[in-house]
């Protein structure tokens, strides 16, 4: 019962923004919650703008506001075990988002994707990271005061599954950034254009083959 409560007043106060003498500095509640909303602006900015680049400069832009919740949240490391584990399936938000932002404005400067080409990495990536939101709404599920009644291995199952969920999403996130720029490689093999393809995205290695 014990280790029931402990574990639920943690993942509440990690989502509902209460203060805590446990935080030291910052608040994890509102420092998750800022993930979350830049993240869900993301999409929404991606589905409903009509001109790519002006698309992913606003996303950009969101993505900056956003990064300074994901930096703080990152710091935080006095978290007991459990609320630990739903730290990190929220950090893993902001590590899909940062592949996304970091790798799609490289692509940008390339000539060897097309503007059609583009446009379609960048549906990829929202929905990518689209599902990767589905997940979080799984995980607050879990962590609502609503649901104590849960037991503490239903609770632990739950936070569980929602990690290794987003850890597959982010990986797939990587696995999807690496296969697009691996075209870009072999395209500009054929033109004789490694040297600059390699200082836009890095030396070449086997990750992209």
């Amino acid at each position: 019962m014990r280790t029931r409560i402990t574990f639920a007043i943690c993942l509440c106060l990690l989502f509902a923004g209460r203060a805590s003498a446990q935080w030291v500095v910052s608040d994890p509640g509102n420092l998750a919650q800022g993930i979350i909303n830049a993240s869900k602006n993301i999409i929404h900015t991606s589905k409903t703008a009509t001109n790519m680049v002006n698309n992913f400069q606003e996303t950009v832009k969101i993505y900056e506001q956003g990064k300074k919740y994901y930096d703080a949240l990152k710091s935080v490391n006095n978290l007991v075990k459990d609320a630990r584990k739903v730290q990190q399936t929220i950090l893993m938000v902001g590590d899909i988002t940062d592949i996304y932002v970091t790798s799609f404005q490289k692509m940008l400067r390339d000539d060897n994707f097309t503007v059609e080409e583009l446009g379609a990495i960048a549906f990829g990536y929202t929905k990518l990271l689209e599902e990767s939101n589905d997940v979080l709404t799984e995980l607050k599920n879990v962590v609502n005061i609503t649901t104590l009644s849960m037991t503490d291995k239903e609770r632990m199952d739950v936070v569980e599954r929602c990690y290794s969920k987003m850890k597959r999403y982010r990986n797939l996130v990587s696995y999807y950034t690496n296969k697009n720029i691996s075209v870009s490689y072999l395209r500009a093999k054929k033109k004789n254009d490694l040297d600059r393809i390699m200082g836009l995205y890095g030396s070449m290695n086997e990750r992209y083959w």
